[in-house]
């Protein structure tokens, strides 16, 4: 007999564990998170609705950031490592001529100053971030220093050192040009800071930018397309229906490597031992 199964080796369940309906129910919901919400609120909603406290995303947008969240649930949870490293896709608004201590518009304004740029000195500048690129995460950040959270620090007037970390960008497309304000899309790795990005645009500009808006349009392999509004999956809860929007958990590795195994190498891998092995290009 042969069996398939993702090349990232995922711990199974014991077939001598009891059986339990609630630990059984495992799988991804792919939430579209409107604004002023954080990724654990919306967490917290789905531990309720479905009455299962194992839960997570994976990857956090910011309580004025909107769009794809990418919740495991259940033993889908053990995913999560894998899931959140996946490539991200964004639109972002970003206002040209103000700089703020937080990188987006809830921090406070440091500068400002005239925009006098044309649209095509401003794609000619952000081509330039195309590529693996070092970028250094806002000091707001939960990005930790010495085992503080570097918000925390800066909240309190502290000085904020951040090393630079190295991140992918795959693209960057401008869709609308009405200064001071335009729209980009992003599509890079997991770990960018597009309120990084904005900043350091603008000082390449010379004018400044800061982050003004924030839509996920794309995680991993989900779309905005996959993703259920969270107040449509409230809805759902509270009729018993929500099961129509659980995604298989595999589903959100489906184009990952796949490994094609015998059932003595099967053997091998439940008790936690590595097989030699080629990867094929997906299921």
């Amino acid at each position: 007999m042969k069996y398939r199964g993702i090349f990232h080796g995922v711990k199974m369940m014991d077939s001598n564990e009891s059986f339990d309906l609630k630990n059984a129910i495992s799988g991804v919901l792919v939430v579209d998170k409107p604004t002023g919400m954080t990724s654990h609120d919306v967490v917290q909603v789905i531990r309720r609705g479905t009455n299962i406290r194992r839960a997570g995303h994976t990857g956090t947008l910011d309580p004025r950031a909107s769009g794809v969240l990418v919740v495991l649930i259940g033993p889908a949870v053990r995913l999560s490592e894998y899931v959140s490293a996946s490539d991200k896709r964004y639109q972002a608004v970003i206002t040209l001529g103000k700089t703020t201590d937080t990188y987006d518009e809830d921090g406070r304004i440091t500068s400002s100053s005239e925009v006098n740029i044309t649209e095509e000195q401003f794609d000619e500048e952000l081509q330039k971030f195309i590529g693996e690129i070092e970028q250094v995460p806002p000091p707001y950040s939960a990005v930790k220093v010495k085992g503080r959270k570097a918000y925390d620090m800066a909240r309190k007037g502290e000085d904020v050192e951040l090393a630079p970390r190295i991140i992918n960008v795959y693209s960057l497309e401008l869709l609308e040009w009405a200064p001071p304000e335009v729209v980009i899309d992003v599509y890079c790795s997991s770990g960018t800071y597009v309120r990084s990005l904005a900043h350091d645009l603008g000082e390449r500009l010379g004018c400044g930018a800061t982050l003004t808006g924030l839509r996920r349009t794309k995680s991993g392999r989900f779309t905005l397309r996959d993703a259920v509004p969270l107040r449509k999956l409230n809805d759902a809860f509270i009729d018993g229906t929500w099961y129509q929007y659980l995604i298989p958990a595999a589903e959100a590795l489906s184009d990952w490597p796949t490994l094609e195994v015998d059932t003595e190498q099967m053997e091998i891998l439940r008790h936690g031992n590595r097989i030699p092995a080629e990867p094929s290009a997906g299921p």
